[in-house]
């Protein structure tokens, strides 16, 4: 893991699953003023926020950005709430909170990955998120490397905890 980014982490960490989960979101996602179209195509804006409120020319605020990723970090939370029936940690929470952000509520409850999870197999569900890598059908670097994390965190609940990490 990055050295720069554990060490943010470690200091969400006293904030809880959404402060974890935000470090996660803001390093993989970025943050764009502007909206412009993501790969699908799909208008975009902050840190890769979607919706029918995203308007095309606006320029957002700071402000603006850090609402919009605070209210889809709640729904992408509660999404795993919601879905996942077997204990986590608040780490564990926090990567699935970011795939779910990354690939939406109704992929991550229909998938593969949470039968896996629900079933108790935490290592199998974790392992598939390295699966979850495409971006309009091309395999994309950036998933690569944010699925490798998340799963990191998902394997090794007690990862900033452990010095040797």
């Amino acid at each position: 893991m990055n050295s720069q980014l554990k060490k943010r982490l470690v200091v969400a960490a006293a904030g809880g699953v959404l402060a974890l989960a935000a470090v996660l979101v803001q390093w993989h996602e970025g943050k764009r003023y502007k909206p412009y179209r993501d790969g699908g195509g799909v208008l975009t804006v902050c840190h890769g926020h979607t919706g029918k409120e995203v308007t095309q020319g606006e320029i957002y605020s700071e402000q603006e950005c850090n609402e919009l990723m605070k209210q889809d970090l709640q729904i992408a939370r509660s999404t795993v709430e919601r879905y996942v029936t077997v204990p986590l940690t608040d780490l564990q929470k926090a990567a699935l909170t970011s795939f779910v952000y990354n690939i939406g509520s109704g992929a991550f409850a229909h998938s593969t990955l949470l039968k896996k999870l629900n079933a108790g197999d935490i290592q199998g569900a974790c392992d598939h998120m390295h699966r979850w890598k495409y971006d309009e059908g091309k395999v994309s670097n950036g998933l690569i490397n944010r699925r490798k994390l998340e799963r990191e965190l998902c394997l090794n609940p007690s990862a900033l905890s452990d010095p040797r990490q």
